[in-house]
């Protein structure tokens, strides 16, 4: 009930016309139900641009996190080579330090680069910093796969790619999805980066359009609050979508690490 009740006052703000937001004291329920503030922060404001950026970004962090995470994680959880555990140690390492100590080095980079102000930009730093976590979750789904389903597939003639293609992926597709899932939100939800490296207002995400709705001398709470449940709905309907394979992914990564 403490977790869901900022989501029943933003409803209840996104319900309610300008005058009743400022009423003093406040209530928890519209006096009359004023649907049009979906509708007009739609109209006003380039939301359907934001969601499309937004997506592309979100996308195209969770390809390129999958390409990547999945060798990578596999690569750790089954070839025995020197300094492993401290490898995987460095994956934590990595996410105990707050994106906001290099986002100054970044947006250097990316000035020379010539990354600036686009989505690519965007896209890559997502990748990176989601990276080490979902290569540590997936291993930890990897190593609850009995070896000896790879060894007889091996000794069958496969290679180790098509075994990890057509035998190890489909097993641990619950973890797939959950990585899946946990890096296309974090891309989705990100604000930082997004305000350092996006200049133009039609290239900016969803995040940092809502911030648009903060004025200087007033805050549209009503604007505000009904385009962050447009932002939160594809989250949430994704999730719905998938809560079994998210499930049985949590479960699976935490029995071995």
């Amino acid at each position: 009930m403490i977790l869901l009740f900022p989501f029943f006052v933003a409803l209840s703000t996104a319900l309610k016309p300008l005058k009743e937001v400022y009423t003093s004291p406040p209530h928890w329920i519209p006096h009359k139900l004023w649907w049009r503030n979906f509708t007009d922060v739609w109209i006003k404001y380039p939301l359907a641009q934001y969601f499309v950026n937004s997506f592309i970004i979100a996308s195209g962090a969770t390809v390129f996190n999958i390409i990547l995470c999945i060798p990578a994680a596999y690569a750790v959880s089954r070839l025995k080579f020197y300094g492993r555990r401290t490898l995987l140690f460095s994956f934590l390492v990595v996410q105990m330090f707050s994106p906001i100590i290099v986002v100054i080095s970044l947006f250097k980079i990316f000035a020379k680069l010539g990354l600036v102000d686009t989505l690519s930009s965007l896209i890559i730093v997502n990748t990176v910093f989601t990276l080490a976590f979902s290569i540590w979750m997936l291993n930890g789904y990897f190593s609850t796969i009995p070896i000896e389903i790879e060894e007889a597939a091996l000794i069958d003639g496969c290679t180790r790619l098509k075994t990890i293609t057509r035998i190890i992926l489909p097993i641990a597709l619950p973890g797939v999805v959950t990585t899946l899932i946990y890096t296309f939100i974090t891309a989705w939800n990100e604000f930082m980066f997004a305000l350092t490296l996006i200049n133009t207002a039609a290239k900016r995400p969803l995040t940092l359009g809502l911030y648009d709705l903060v004025g200087r001398w007033e805050v549209q709470w009503q604007y505000l609050t009904a385009a962050s449940l447009f932002a939160i709905a594809p989250v949430i309907i994704l999730f719905i979508l998938i809560e079994k394979q998210l499930v049985k992914g949590l479960a699976g990564g935490a029995i071995k690490g």
